[in-house]
């Protein structure tokens, strides 16, 4: 059975990481596996270390960025984040069957009132027109978005250090309910990355 990202560095299955630790790790374990070691080695041996060392990337990859790492981890749980995954995007654009989103019950209301704001620029470009106080309108609502995605920052990072205790403490019930948490954080952080760029799509002249 291949390594997951967290055995190839020995770590628990955990969201708290020491990211300047890992990035030693990373480093160590690179010249270990670095080609001119093995260069005089047979065919075999080569290629062991190139697939060793393209593993050892990808997991340093996932590891060190907090979304990613938190993504993987529940990929390893059996979540899929399909809904407004790339995967979700391309099958939607291939069979042309608009891909559903559910919008976070929170933001209804500014997703409504974006919206109808989107509207009216696309049709205020079609007539060759640019409203300044719409353009504006606009602006603030990405920029409020923007603040909303960096808030789900701290937020994960709270939910990390509720399932990290689930683990320590072996309560699969915490870890259930940091699980569905992170689910829906990450849906809420990925829709609002999407309405951030809807908004910058209509900006541009």
């Amino acid at each position: 059975m291949a390594k997951d990202y967290f055995a190839v560095f020995d770590l628990p299955v955990k969201l708290g990481i020491d990211v300047a630790a890992l990035e030693k790790s990373f480093y160590a374990m690179s010249r270990r596996l670095h080609p001119d070691r093995f260069a005089s080695r047979p065919v075999e041996e080569q290629e062991e270390a190139l697939a060793e060392s393209s593993l050892l990337n990808d997991a340093y990859r996932t590891l060190k960025d907090p979304v990613l790492r938190t993504q993987y981890l529940l990929k390893l749980q059996g979540v899929e984040l399909e809904e407004q995954s790339k995967a979700a995007t391309d099958a939607a654009r291939s069979t042309g069957v608009e891909k559903k989103q559910v919008v976070p019950p929170e933001l209804l209301e500014e997703v409504f009132e974006l919206n109808m704001q989107l509207q009216e620029m696309r049709a205020a470009k079609q007539m060759g027109e640019d409203d300044p106080d719409l353009r504006c309108d606009l602006v603030a609502a990405k920029e409020s978005f923007d603040r909303k995605m960096a808030e789900t920052q701290q937020e994960l990072e709270g939910l990390w250090a509720a399932w990290d205790a689930g683990v320590d403490a072996g309560d699969e019930a915490a870890k259930a309910r940091a699980r569905d948490a992170m689910v829906a954080l990450l849906n809420k952080r990925s829709y609002l990355r999407n309405l951030v760029r809807d908004v910058n799509d209509a900006l541009e002249a």
